[in-house]
């Protein structure tokens, strides 16, 4: 039984809908953390609509914060319990994919996913299993889960760029050249990365640039 979603939104700026952003926000945060990029971002993307869910379970002593499945090196739960959380995060997030596309009038290719850290492993978790392809996937600061199943399991290909500090002492960089070699090894021919020099776990005017125009460009603006 899914999960429904609360997210928070800002329209497009244009007041007509053509394609939208869905913020995946990380580990103890929530959709409002990244919603406000939806500011800078929608000067140049004035068709579209911002959207940011909030992760489906809470996090004890965090009233604010939320997570889509328990990290067990940060909370001590099981490696058990982390995959079954992953498992229902991802069949709470394909429902609310499936129901903001129908709800919107979107078909999957005038779709981004826009992850930060856990938010990103959600996001290479779910675009690729999904039927059909959305327009691309954001990456910012974060990893990708399960490479071994990735060429397996992968049933839509989508432009991917993942962007990372190095200088992030949460999630290494390593991350970066391992998820871009398991992409490129499970046949994703359109994979970009972008460092973002002196910058810890977070996102930079330059990173945000760069995913800027990767937007731009797999949205047809």
């Amino acid at each position: 039984m899914t999960r429904v979603l609360q997210a928070g939104r800002k329209g497009p700026k244009s007041g007509e809908t053509r394609s939208a952003v869905v913020f995946v926000h990380g580990y103890g945060a929530n959709g409002a953390d990244l919603l406000g990029l939806a500011d800078p971002l929608s000067e140049h993307l004035p068709d579209t609509l911002f959207v940011a869910p909030d992760a489906p379970e809470s996090i004890p002593g965090m009233p604010f914060g939320y997570q889509w499945f328990p990290i067990p090196w940060i909370d001590g739960s099981s490696e058990e319990e982390a995959a079954r959380g992953m498992v229902q995060a991802v069949e709470d997030f394909n429902a609310f994919l499936d129901a903001l596309m129908v709800d919107e009038d979107l078909l999957p290719e005038q779709v981004v996913l826009f992850g930060f850290s856990q938010g990103t492993m959600m996001s290479l978790q779910v675009a690729p299993r999904r039927e059909d392809p959305v327009a691309g996937v954001v990456g910012f600061s974060g990893r990708l889960l399960e490479p071994e199943l990735l060429a397996e399991e992968t049933v839509s290909r989508m432009p991917i760029l993942l962007v990372h500090g190095d200088a992030d002492d949460v999630v290494p960089i390593q991350s970066l050249p391992a998820a871009i070699e398991a992409l490129q090894g499970a046949d994703f021919k359109d994979v970009y990365a972008h460092v973002m020099k002196g910058t810890a776990h977070g996102i930079d005017p330059e990173g945000l640039g760069v995913a800027l125009a990767f937007m731009r460009d797999k949205l047809g603006l």
